[in-house]
């Protein structure tokens, strides 16, 4: 074999096993961080649009701007579930003396 060869073949070893790397750490601990997936949009950020439902076959409109596709509305467009900005106040119990 010539070092060409060699070193293509090694080239390309080393690329699969780093993949196999990503591949097993991204099945451990996802992306979406510590927030799981919408489940309205499957994690895209994008759901199909009003527009798109109309009787003449025709999509586009401001909300999709003209892709048929607009942002998910239960997440935002991020993708993920998103806390709810709520605030809890806990009292002390009443303790009578």
């Amino acid at each position: 074999m010539s070092p060409i060869v060699i070193t293509q073949l090694a080239t390309g070893i080393s690329v699969l096993a780093g993949a196999v790397f990503i591949k097993s750490v991204m099945d451990q601990k996802p992306m979406a961080g510590q927030f799981p997936r919408c489940p309205t949009c499957n994690g895209t950020g994008r759901v199909t649009c009003f527009c798109s439902r109309w009787s003449d076959g025709d999509v586009g409109c401001r909300r999709c701007s003209g892709s048929g596709r607009a942002a998910c509305s239960n997440c935002g467009g991020s993708g993920t579930g998103r806390p709810l900005p709520a605030q809890i106040t806990v009292q002390p119990p009443n303790r009578p003396y």
